[in-house]
């Protein structure tokens, strides 16, 4: 008798323990936050740069950014998973030059309303906090070569952007963006490093040599740049420590890709 009694009782002490837990588990639920998955976690935006600049020099001639250059690294960024915004010297619509929408990636870009609203009303420099962006890109296009280099504001968005273990890209005539650039050390970015851009021999064949305001290549390797090249207009890519460069448009799809290489590269090291 004693036996049952004493079974009894502890199989009821049992089923009481677990009801009191279940209740307690209940009571809590509606206030446990649910575990953030780190992987889904929004990736810090890539800035583009664009040019203000619509005229070539004298020559009467239009110019801009040219379409290919933003559009090509943007496919490949934005697909990664990417925000892109665009800053320009001025803000505002920027010019654009080789509207060719025969190509498929730039009818995609330009038919992205989120995206062509953004560079028809880009950011001026002032707007723009380096701490937003892990990369910052140089699109090309003649108009570049005016209003690039000698743009200390920007220059400072690609300094603090890159001083904080972000990538700088620019491709074609973007580069003119990086020849002024200093680092904190007093040192030019582009100083000892592999670097490529429109070459002396590709500005000939377009017959601006003596038009834009210096030559990309001279100037690149003036600031202790490596200059790297390949054959006029072909796809040519370099990156070293954090900066990715292409020599012509055929290097823009190229550049995206290397970009996204070296922002992958960044956050496996993270981990």
């Amino acid at each position: 008798m004693s036996k049952t009694i004493t079974f009894k009782t502890h199989y009821f002490l049992f089923v009481f323990i677990i009801l009191l837990a279940s209740c307690n588990n209940a009571s809590k639920k509606s206030t446990i936050k649910p575990t953030v998955n780190k992987e889904t976690k929004a990736l810090k935006k890539i800035l583009f740069v664009v040019t203000s600049h619509s005229k070539k020099g004298d020559t009467g001639e239009k110019t801009g950014y040219y379409l290919g250059e933003v559009s090509h690294p943007w496919d490949v960024l934005h697909s990664a998973g990417y925000e892109i915004d665009f800053v320009s010297p001025q803000g505002g619509k920027a010019p654009v030059d080789a509207f060719d929408m025969t190509d498929s990636i730039n009818k995609k870009f330009w038919d992205n309303t989120t995206y062509r609203n953004k560079i028809e009303h880009t950011k001026t420099p002032s707007e723009v906090n380096p701490e937003d962006y892990i990369a910052i890109h140089y699109a090309g296009g003649h108009g570049a070569m005016w209003d690039f280099a000698d743009n200390t504001e920007i220059a400072e968005i690609a300094k603090q952007i890159y001083e904080n273990n972000g990538v700088v890209s620019a491709v074609c005539h973007g580069p003119a963006g990086l020849v002024n650039i200093k680092l904190s050390n007093g040192s030019y970015l582009v100083d000892g490093k592999k670097v490529n851009a429109f070459t002396n021999e590709e500005e000939v064949k377009v017959k601006l040599e003596d038009v834009v305001p210096f030559l990309l290549e001279d100037q690149l390797i003036a600031h202790g740049a490596i200059f790297e090249k390949s054959a006029p207009f072909t796809n040519h890519v370099v990156s070293d420590q954090r900066l990715v460069t292409g020599q012509n448009p055929q290097s823009a799809h190229s550049v995206g890709k290397a970009t996204l290489n070296e922002l992958q590269k960044l956050t496996k090291n993270a981990q």
